[in-house]
């Protein structure tokens, strides 16, 4: 992990006193949250998505599939179709600035060459400053596939020779892996720590806005379809009941380590690893882009 693990092994982000940069003092961070399907930036980085938007910084979403095969009746361009609707109206509940959608199929990603000159372009075009995706470990091949490709453009965005007609960035960015809960070859590190409590409503709205997902398709692949409300207000209740998950034993001990017996108020969070790959940050730089105090 280079000077950052050598300088740090933990740091928190309070996202209310966001007001700077490595890349600059007070400058609008430019972050772009990738995912396999046109849900995952939403359960991975909504909360953290929507606190950004609030401090005055720019957000963008990108699915590298478009969704098509995510539902037990639907399929196809129909399916892709409603898909693309919830994700914009999940963006505009977010307050982010843009969802895009990438038209390939769900189910069928592969780490190739041309889908990762979409990841290499889609990033240069964002000049992004921070960049997140999964690791290149999951239950679902789509998941794996796009944390490879996500890694595997990391260096090419600077390389002005790598989708030429695409001007490179000038500073390579800042990546960053989601939470997951998968042991191996090695277990997810929470390095940043982010408290979402003050947007988890707002969090919680972005997933309702996905209905063929978190109340149907994913409900019906679990068996448990008959549990999920009709009325709106109780299917929310249910929405939060299904998605809050209490703070692992390492993000919960980073807490500790930042905000002492504040901590143990903070009931929702997100937590990031920081790749190997990209800009790797000392301890210095990595406060003045998420302060601590």
């Amino acid at each position: 992990m280079g000077q950052f693990m050598k300088c740090a092994t933990r740091s928190v982000l309070l996202l209310a006193l966001i007001g700077s940069t490595v890349f600059g003092q007070g400058k609008q961070l430019r972050i772009i949250a990738i995912g396999a399907h046109p849900d995952d930036c939403d359960i991975r980085f909504g909360g953290t998505a929507a606190a950004l938007v609030k401090a005055g910084h720019r957000v963008k979403f990108l699915s590298v599939t478009n969704g098509d095969a995510g539902h037990q009746t639907l399929a196809g361009a129909p399916l892709a179709l409603r898909r693309m609707e919830e994700a914009q109206e999940s963006a505009r509940r977010l307050g982010i600035a843009e969802y895009e959608i990438l038209d390939n199929h769900d189910g069928e990603l592969m780490p190739t060459l041309e889908v990762r000159r979409q990841i290499i372009r889609a990033i240069r075009e964002w000049k992004a400053d921070i960049v997140l995706g999964p690791r290149p470990n999951d239950y679902h091949p789509d998941h794996r596939y796009t944390g490879v490709l996500v890694q595997d453009a990391a260096y090419m965005v600077v390389v002005p020779n790598v989708v030429s007609n695409t001007p490179p960035l000038e500073r390579n960015p800042i990546f960053l892996y989601y939470e997951d809960s998968f042991q191996k070859p090695a277990p997810f590190r929470p390095d940043v720590v982010v408290p979402i409590d003050a947007v988890w409503d707002q969090k919680l709205s972005a997933l309702d806005a996905h209905v063929s997902q978190f109340y149907e398709w994913l409900p019906w692949v679990a068996h448990s379809l008959d549990s999920v409300p009709k009325d709106g207000k109780a299917r929310r209740a249910w929405l939060a009941q299904q998605w809050a998950h209490p703070l692992g034993a390492d993000a919960r001990k980073a807490l500790q380590e930042e905000l002492g017996d504040a901590a143990a108020s903070v009931v929702h969070a997100e937590s990031f690893e920081l790749c190997e790959y990209g800009r790797q940050p000392t301890l210095a730089e990595l406060r003045a882009l998420f302060p601590l105090r």
